[in-house]
């Protein structure tokens, strides 16, 4: 848990006049910015490389005495249904997959025999049988899937995916000659994006968002080739943007051989880029908050007495302190915490950013906030769902406003819910503190989430806290 931060030092872009309104987007890196928004593109139906599973299992089932057929094939059936390995590949290729897929047909007979003994011990399978039925599974798997496989790269071919090559112009083009030189690949490059045109003739050189979007609408574009490391980190908005249009987001090492990595695209090295957080990532986090901020709650429900009933006694009514924030998605949420400080006017509260150093702040008020005990309360807004225990810090829509304008990549943190302490916090990014990096932290945290990094952070938390000196 962290204190609130003061504004950096001559880092405050805001005239007083303003009047907070909705929060706005984030000033994209190289001038990208644009609204577009489409349903994320629909992968490949699971449907029919599931058939040619279940229909391999079958035929391995031939192997099997027939009185004791029944049993078995439905352990088969099931095997298959639950050691179906997904293929991530752009293009995928049977003979490419064949090893992952006898391994787990493998398992599966083995885990058939193991069951069969032990519900029957009178029927146990011989090394002949688990041999020839391993055989028989793993030529059906085989045959299936490549039937699967070419149908799906015909489609391809035919009717390839159009497709966006971002970074340094002169590498991109050469990505996006070889792409289109592959037909097979199933990629057709229809524009590179890039800060500046070099003049030469071609596919088109995209620089600024407007163009971009058109490309989008136009082309239909599903997918996006990064070029270049650099990419991901000095254009973040912009492939977050493309992410949101509904784009697949593929990383291509121009000068790494492809067979030095287990993905391939026309013979360039490629990975899968995953930004935000998964729809089941999300329930993990959200059951991680509940487990954690219930278990908190009661354990310092005695501290939260005594600090209500002493602020009471010594600054008055009104011990809860309610004030607008800005959660996940810009939505908007009422944030509890301890009053430490009382306004003169709702104007400076919606726009003071910070009373740390507040001289009429009673002596009790400032240890709440030298302690971070004043936000404890927050862990009721985690338990409701308007926070999270990781995550950016939320802030008011004043500033929130503000700062998207001044600061790239700041209205990209609320694609996470917003948290009581986070990776910026961690690093030592509180107080008199840049907002630029802060935003930059965030976005790196929600790009590379990952559970043990939610755990990290809180004992991490948990060990300033022990340490604190106070904002």
């Amino acid at each position: 848990m962290t204190a609130e931060s003061t504004v950096p030092s001559g880092a405050q872009p805001w005239d007083h006049g303003f009047s907070p309104v909705s929060v706005l987007p984030a000033r994209a890196e190289g001038g990208f910015r644009f609204p577009l928004r489409r349903p994320p593109a629909r992968p490949a139906s699971p449907l029919p490389l599931l058939t040619a599973d279940l229909f391999a299992a079958l035929v391995g089932g031939v192997a099997l005495d027939e009185a004791a057929r029944p049993l078995p094939v439905a352990l088969l059936v099931s095997g298959a249904l639950l050691l179906r390995p997904p293929s991530a590949r752009p293009v995928p290729g049977v003979l490419d997959e064949l090893p992952a897929v006898c391994g787990r047909i493998a398992v599966v007979w083995l885990v058939l025999a193991a069951l069969l003994a032990a519900y029957d011990p009178g029927r146990v399978l011989t090394a002949s049988t688990l041999l020839l039925g391993c055989a028989l599974h793993a030529a059906a798997a085989g045959a299936g899937r490549g039937v699967v496989h070419w149908r799906r790269r015909v489609v391809l071919r035919r009717h390839p995916r159009p497709a966006l090559v971002i970074g340094p112009v002169v590498t991109a083009r050469r990505v996006a000659a070889a792409l289109l030189r592959q037909p097979g690949c199933g990629v057709r490059p229809v524009g590179v994006v890039a800060e500046h045109p070099d003049g030469a003739g071609g596919l088109p050189v995209l620089t600024t968002g407007e163009e971009v979007e058109r490309a989008l609408i136009q082309n239909g574009v599903r997918v996006a080739l990064t070029v270049h490391p650099a990419v991901r980190t000095e254009k973040g908005s912009l492939l977050r943007a493309l992410v949101e249009s509904g784009c697949v987001l593929w990383e291509v090492d121009a000068d790494t051989p492809a067979y030095e990595m287990r993905e391939q695209l026309a013979g360039f090295a490629v990975r899968r880029l995953d930004l935000g957080v998964r729809r089941r990532a999300s329930v993990v986090k959200r059951l991680l908050d509940i487990a954690v901020a219930g278990a908190l709650l009661v354990l310092v429900s005695p501290v939260l007495l005594v600090c209500a009933v002493v602020l009471r006694l010594t600054d008055g009514p009104g011990v809860v302190f309610r004030q607008e924030r800005i959660g996940k998605d810009g939505r908007p949420f009422t944030l509890l915490k301890f009053r430490t400080h009382r306004p003169a006017d709702e104007h400076e509260a919606a726009t003071r950013w910070s009373v740390a150093g507040e001289r009429k702040m009673t002596p009790f008020c400032r240890f709440l906030r030298q302690t971070s005990l004043d936000e404890l309360l927050q862990l009721w807004n985690v338990v409701r769902g308007d926070m999270s225990l990781v995550g950016p810090r939320p802030e008011r829509p004043y500033f929130v406003a503000q700062f998207s304008q001044a600061y790239p990549g700041y209205a990209a943190r609320h694609r996470m819910q917003t948290g009581i302490t986070g990776l910026s916090q961690v690093n030592g990014l509180r107080g008199d503190t840049s907002i630029e990096d802060r935003a930059r932290f965030d976005n790196a945290y929600i790009d590379n989430w990952s559970l043990w990094q939610d755990v990290c952070i809180l004992l991490r938390t948990a060990a300033a806290l022990v340490r604190s000196t106070g904002s």
